[in-house]
């Protein structure tokens, strides 16, 4: 598909390139204009070929495939505006075609010859001017939904109520509800209030257990230092569960390798969590109780296909669970499930990373975004046989600093016997 969009959109530029060279816009016909024209394009291009060939921070994909695809939707927006005025040019052309020539008085001929051409009208508007006016008017209609991405929606936390039908859940268990986070990526909040804010919503729904699968920072530990104090607010009966993202290792601050420096980043993290009362799982696993009854909570490390860290182990955080009757799965990243999760008995597994993209539609009954030709599961709930997972778009934002239809989540899900 972003092999297809991509050639599709190199269509749409020589269409729109050589419509506006050929109208009396003076800057179209400069060599600047044609240095930026494709400038751009095969600079987004390239954008887009390296976001799809390497598995680069998830900051740097969203940028791009989001540029992509706005561009690409207004060019194509453009193009609807070219084709008509160049289809009634058409048909202006094919009616001479088949007019019958008739002779014409002297008075007639030159009747005909002072009928106005398109490209210079009596009255009315020039096609230059259409094309320039209605350019400016579609070049700007991304500033909006953007603009108002970073001022209205950035920090507009959104409860999503989802039941999890469990057929083998025992019935101490029915009606429990859970909470999820994820994708907190501190390091880019800029709005204390709002923060807390989206806390408070949380615990006003009064979850039985709360789970956070990732990404608590956006390279280093100390991004969390205004806000542990907010985050320290999260209490449950049965606890606060934590995984790790691929943002907590510090990987992209420190590189990939090992170091002491990295190391040290990690145990500062590990620390945190700690302090503010989060119980982190490392590759382990919890046993809930209710009475005689009792399920487990599974956390591990991140695992991620392609270049994202495998560091965790699925093997190893089930060992003590094989009689518990259901396996809850904290794992950051949603490819985990398809991965290695399905060949297992975990019962739902709770994933983030994906953000939505931070860009697309999501309602009751339909969602898109560009997140959709990167990962097969990216938002909601997914099922396969009696296997389920529920991928949270996030609470923070990473890159973008804001969110278009994609809004922060908080996620509320009653667990129900059936």
């Amino acid at each position: 598909m972003l092999i297809f969009n991509a050639i599709l959109l190199l269509v749409f530029d020589f269409y729109i390139f050589f419509a506006l060279r050929a109208t009396k816009i003076k800057f179209a016909t400069t060599k600047l204009f044609t240095l930026i024209w494709w400038g751009y394009s095969i600079s987004l291009l390239l954008g887009l070929i390296i976001a799809a060939e390497f598995n680069l921070p998830l900051a740097y994909r969203s940028v791009v495939l989001v540029t992509f695809f706005m561009t690409a939707t207004c060019k194509f927006i453009f193009i609807l505006i070219l084709l008509i005025d160049d289809i009634r040019r058409g048909g202006v052309w094919v009616a001479r075609l088949f007019k019958p020539k008739a002779r014409m008085t002297f008075a007639e001929h030159t009747e005909v010859l002072d009928e106005p051409l398109p490209e210079r009208p009596k009255n009315g508007i020039s096609r230059s001017d259409f094309l320039m006016k209605s350019g400016l008017v579609v070049a700007s209609l991304p500033l909006f939904p953007l603009s108002w991405g970073v001022i209205s929606s950035a920090y507009d936390y959104r409860i999503r109520q989802q039941k999890l039908v469990l057929p083998n859940l025992p019935k101490a268990f029915h009606g429990m509800k859970l909470a999820q986070i994820s994708d907190v990526h501190s390091g880019s909040f800029y709005n204390h209030k709002a923060v807390l804010g989206g806390i408070e919503m949380l615990l006003g729904e009064k979850p039985d257990m709360i789970f956070f699968t990732g990404d608590l920072v956006n390279n280093v530990a100390s991004e969390m230092r205004n806000y542990q104090d907010i985050f320290s607010k999260l209490k449950a009966d049965f606890g606060v569960f934590s995984t790790l993202g691929n943002h907590d290792y510090g990987d992209y601050y420190y590189g990939k390798e090992d170091s002491p420096e990295k190391r040290k980043n990690l145990q500062h993290l590990i620390e945190t969590q700690k302090v503010m009362g989060w119980d982190l799982l490392m590759d382990e696993n919890r046993t809930i109780k209710v009475g005689n009854d009792e399920i487990s909570v599974v956390g591990v490390q991140n695992w991620g296909t392609g270049r994202f860290p495998m560091k965790g182990d699925l093997a190893k955080a089930l060992v003590g669970t094989e009689d518990k009757a259901v396996k809850l799965l904290l794992s950051h990243d949603p490819s985990h499930w398809r991965a290695q999760v399905l060949d297992t008995d975990v019962d739902v597994m709770f994933a983030g990373h994906t953000h939505g993209m931070q860009f697309g539609v999501r309602g009751e009954h339909f969602q898109w975004s560009p997140a959709k030709y990167i990962y097969k599961e990216w938002a909601g709930l997914y099922k396969e046989d009696n296997k389920q997972l529920y991928v949270n778009t996030g609470y923070g934002f990473l890159g973008y600093p804001g969110r278009v239809g994609i809004l922060p989540e908080i996620t509320i899900f009653e667990l129900v016997t059936g």
